[in-house]
This record gives C-alpha cells, sequence and structure tokens, in this order.
C-alpha cells in the first residue's frame, strides 16, 4: 500500500510537469497553427513583397553576427587560457561584461558618437580641415552595422563556453601536434578547434537565438527583419493573423537553430585521454603579447567601457526629466514583474526538473525539452501567441458574461501584468531550469532512496532534502532570469498595460525620439543591475574549468605563440 500511494504520488509530479509543459508550449502551438488557416489579404501582399527582404535580411544579419561573434569569442577565449601576457587575469573575467550591456542601448551610444554632428566625426573635421563632402564615412545604420552592435554584446556567450572547453582539453594533444610538426595555427585549426565544437556551437547557437528575437537595434538602424515586420504588420495594418504567421517563421529560424546545434554536437568530440588539463600557457613578449592585450582589449573597450562611461557622462550632465517620482515608478514596474517573473519560473523550473528526475521516461524527457524551448524562441513571437490566446478567452468570458449575467466585463487578461509576466516565464524558463536541473543532477540518487525508505513522500523529499542542497543552483536561476527580464524589450512593447512602463520601455522610447541624453539614465539603471550577476556568472564559470598547469620554467615552448583574435 505504501509503495502505491508513493507511485500515486510521483505521477501527481509527473502530470503537474506535463500540464506545465503544455500551458508554455500554448503560445507557440498557436502561432504555428496560424499557418495553417485561410490567409488574409495582407498576408498574401506580405508575402509577395516585404517577406522576402525579411527573411533575406535575417539570413545575413545571422551569418554575420555567427561570424564575428564566432571569432571575437573563440579567439580571445583561446588567448586567456593558452598565452600569458600583460592582463590576461584581468581579461579572464571582463571579456564577459558586454553581456551586461543590452544591444539596443550600445546601438543609440554609437548613432550618437559616429554621427554626422556626433563627437568622432567633428574631430576628424576639425583636425583634417576637412568639410562634409571631402570624406565618406560608414553608416552605421545599416544591417552591417545592426550585425557590430548585436556582436560586440553577444560574443561572451561563445567565449565562456570556448573558455571552458579549451580548459578542460588535454595538453597531450595539442603538444602531440606540435611535436609531429604542425605550427601553432595548424595545431589550433586541427586540435583545439574540433575538440571544443559542441561549445562554440552551443555558445553561437545562444547569440543567434538573440539575433533573430531582436527588435531594439534593427528598428533603430531601420533595417527591415522578421522582427520589425511583425510590430509593423500589428500596429501599422492591426493584423493579427498575418503577424503571427510572421512570427511563425521566426519560430521556423529557431527551430533550424536548435537542430543545427544537436547536429554540430554528433561525433566523437570528447576527450580520448583519461585526464583533462590544458595546454600549458606560453608567455608571450614583445609585439606579440602587445597584440594579444589588443585583441582582448578592445572588445571590452568597445562592447562595455566606451558605452558605459557615455552613458554615465550624459545622466550626470542632463539625464532623465522625470528623476524622481516618476521614474522610481519606471524602476519599481521593471523590478516587480522581474522578480515575480524570476521567482516564478525558477518555481516552475523546479517542477519539471523534479517530474523528470521521478519519471524519467522518454516522453517526459521530450515534453519537459519542448516545454523549455523558450529561449530559442523570439519574445515578438511568444508575445504574439499570448494575445491570441487571452485574446480568445477574453472573448469567451465576455460572451458567458453577457448571456448569462447580463453585462460586459470588457478585457481581463489580454492587456494585463499577468500575460506579461507569462511572456517572461515562457521566453526565460529555460535558463532556470538548466540551472536547477544540473543542480539535481549533482545529488546522488542514493538520497532519495534513504528517504524514500523512511516513508518520506516525494514532496517532502524536495523539501528537505532537494531544496536546501538546491539554494545555490535556485538562486543562479533566480539571477539569470532577473536580468534577462530587465533587459527584454520585443515582449514588454507589445504586452504591457496601459500606462505600464519598465526601464526598458523608458530607454527604448526615448533613444527613439533622438533623446539619447534622457535614456542615459534608465539604460545606465538597466546595465547597473546586470553588472554584478554577469561579473559572478563568470567567475563561477571560471572556477568551474579545470585549473591550466604553470608555465614551464624552461623556453623549450617560447616559440608557440596561439592565434590570434
Amino acid at each position: 500500500m505504501a509503495g502505491r500511494a508513493r507511485r500515486r504520488a510521483a505521477s501527481g509530479w509527473t502530470l503537474a510537469a506535463l500540464a506545465v509543459a503544455l500551458v508554455l508550449l500554448a503560445p507557440s502551438l498557436t502561432v504555428l497553427a496560424s499557418l495553417v488557416l485561410p490567409a488574409s489579404e495582407n498576408w498574401a501582399h506580405l508575402r509577395a513583397t516585404v517577406l522576402p527582404a525579411y527573411v533575406a535580411n535575417t539570413l545575413w544579419l545571422m551569418v554575420l553576427v555567427a561570424l564575428m561573434a564566432g571569432v571575437i569569442g573563440v579567439g580571445t577565449a583561446w588567448l586567456v587560457v593558452a598565452a600569458r601576457f600583460p592582463g590576461q587575469r584581468i581579461f579572464n573575467w571582463a571579456l564577459v561584461l558586454p553581456l551586461a550591456m543590452p544591444a539596443y542601448i550600445i546601438a543609440y551610444v554609437y548613432t550618437d558618437l559616429l554621427a554626422f554632428a556626433g563627437p568622432v566625426q567633428s574631430g576628424l573635421r576639425a583636425l583634417t580641415g576637412w568639410s562634409g563632402g571631402d570624406y565618406v564615412f560608414p553608416n552605421i545604420r545599416s544591417l552591417p552595422g545592426a550585425a557590430i552592435m548585436l556582436s560586440l554584446v553577444l560574443y561572451p556567450y561563445v567565449y565562456l563556453l570556448a573558455r571552458t572547453a579549451f580548459q578542460r582539453q588535454s595538453a597531450a594533444l595539442f603538444e602531440a601536434a606540435r611535436m609531429l610538426g604542425a605550427r601553432p595555427w595548424r595545431a589550433f585549426l586541427r586540435v583545439a578547434l574540433p575538440c571544443a565544437r559542441p561549445a562554440i556551437a552551443g555558445g553561437l547557437a545562444l547569440a543567434l537565438m538573440e539575433t533573430i528575437s531582436d527588435f531594439g537595434v534593427v528598428d533603430y538602424f531601420a533595417v527591415p527583419t522578421l522582427t520589425t515586420g511583425i510590430f509593423r504588420t500589428w500596429f501599422s495594418l492591426g493584423d493579427a493573423l498575418a503577424a503571427a504567421q510572421i512570427a511563425a517563421w521566426l519560430f521556423l529560424f529557431a527551430l533550424a537553430l536548435v537542430m543545427i546545434e544537436m547536429v554540430s554536437r554528433r561525433g566523437r568530440v570528447a576527450n580520448p585521454l583519461a585526464r583533462d588539463m590544458a595546454a600549458r600557457p606560453v608567455t608571450l613578449k614583445g609585439g606579440r603579447a602587445a597584440a594579444a592585450t589588443i585583441a582582448c582589449a578592445l572588445p571590452v573597450l568597445l562592447g562595455f567601457v566606451v558605452p558605459a562611461i557615455v552613458l554615465a557622462r550624459y545622466a550626470l550632465i542632463e539625464g532623465d526629466p522625470l528623476v524622481g517620482r516618476s521614474f522610481l515608478d519606471f524602476a519599481s514596474n521593471s523590478l516587480f514583474v522581474a522578480c515575480v517573473a524570476a521567482v516564478l519560473a525558477t518555481a516552475l523550473a523546479l517542477l519539471l526538473a523534479y517530474g523528470e528526475r521521478l519519471h524519467p521516461t522518454p516522453f517526459n524527457r521530450i515534453s519537459i525539452r519542448l516545454a523549455t524551448l523558450g529561449y530559442a524562441l523570439p519574445g515578438a513571437m511568444i508575445a504574439i501567441g499570448i494575445l491570441t490566446l487571452t485574446t480568445g478567452v477574453d472573448r469567451a468570458l465576455a460572451g458567458f458574461a453577457e448571456t448569462y449575467l447580463g453585462f460586459a466585463p470588457g478585457l481581463l487578461i489580454t492587456g494585463s501584468a499577468a500575460g506579461l509576466v507569462f511572456a517572461y516565464v515562457a521566453r526565460f524558463l529555460t535558463a532556470a531550469f538548466n540551472a536547477t536541473h544540473s543542480g539535481l543532477e549533482k545529488i546522488h540518487p542514493t538520497l532519495d532512496a534513504a528517504a524514500r525508505s523512511l516513508g518520506a513522500p516525494p514532496g517532502r523529499v524536495l523539501r528537505a532534502v532537494h531544496v536546501p542542497l538546491l539554494r545555490g543552483a535556485l538562486a543562479s536561476a533566480v539571477l539569470l532570469v532577473f536580468i534577462d527580464v530587465m533587459k527584454e524589450l520585443p515582449a514588454t512593447l507589445l504586452l504591457r498595460p496601459f500606462n505600464f512602463e519598465t526601464l526598458a520601455t523608458r530607454t527604448y522610447r526615448l533613444a527613439s525620439d533622438e533623446r539619447l541624453a534622457e535614456a542615459s539614465t534608465a539604460a545606465l539603471t538597466i546595465v547597473a543591475l546586470g553588472l554584478l550577476p554577469t561579473i559572478l556568472l563568470s567567475l563561477s564559470i571560471a572556477r568551474s574549468g579545470i585549473r591550466p598547469p604553470a608555465p614551464p620554467s624552461d623556453t623549450a615552448h617560447a616559440n608557440v605563440t596561439p592565434p590570434a583574435a
């Protein structure tokens, strides 16, 4: 009887996890269902005119970001792991700082810096005596410019995973290639890079998922992509079905990225040796040391230091005119939805991870993985799905109330903070689930068996055994979701209630009106809130890696130079 009761309790947890997975999948399934609905005249017009340009620009943006973020991330990761040069210890954690800087914020900063009347071109004309027609200056507000802005803040995804992969590689592999006569570049390309391929693919997949979901940069730079097409179709044409059908194309892009990442992980790329130990770092001198320092310093300077200095200067000189009670409302709105979404996402992630632990069947695993696909889905797509769902529910409730209760309640769910929090949870549950699931995997099953043998049901095992051991993982999950919600823009613009401003929407609204100095206060607040967790994340991952051995006392390997970024 006791065993049957325990099985029923475990089945209850599993059913609850599957129910949560189904609810979180509902917005995506709603968007996909739009593909089989009859096409409207607007959709036929969009498909014949602007949709090819949306798809082409999205693809080109992905290609450029993949190239630039890959080169910067992999190159700097290899340098800080395989070489010793001035500033190497600082760059080991500083290279992740741009992750705290939202892409749309640095887009506003560099547009202001590089504009014709900005300080860069004004200084160039003052220095050379040229006039406006005497030189050609690259236009930052273009597709390549958007790719550069996105690459500067997304390369840390590649850097973090590639650095860990390089730290866990065996020194014997790289040194064997060198003993066989391979030059440093060839040994890097034929040995180190293939072994790190799964990690690099994972980092690139994350960067590209952020790329296809970006709205702030491409909208400000007037680059028509699938994401901007969703907003234009929704707000300009008022066609929710056509916007959902464009969002379905975004889902196909996200699904393709997930499939490409899964395929890239196939094959035997694990370390064939029993011992993991990074290659001996080489001490660089002279010009090589200077080149390595510059290669690692540029991404940090361009992706974090310069934008932070510009924002701080603007905030001190002018800043937001609503600093005071109104600005505190913006900050409190952001903190409220971020805290609620972070706690709720972590709680649901714990439920899903524990349900999978109780019944690790293939069906449960696939269902939960689909439910945690949200990070691969653009915020605009999830917002469209939620709007479609909530509008249908509100209409059904209004019809019921009018028929049986004699009054029309209006919209109850659509345009509420609840819908906004739902979008955040569906979008960022992946981060909370990964942190929680990783923590659960480190808890040995014998602890569960011991507690269950003493008669504890699954719920009590979770409260008394797992939660105390998962405090660090749960704290990381809450922190990661909190930071992502603070920076999220597309879903917030589409789903926020009327007169509900957050720091992200405040920054977007002011910067879109070319009021960067006023937007600097909200932008700097977002960066400051994301800075400390970003540093802690980098240090945590660095500690989890394999510590490289000390450099040799002799100079036998002094001529081995790792490739620079």
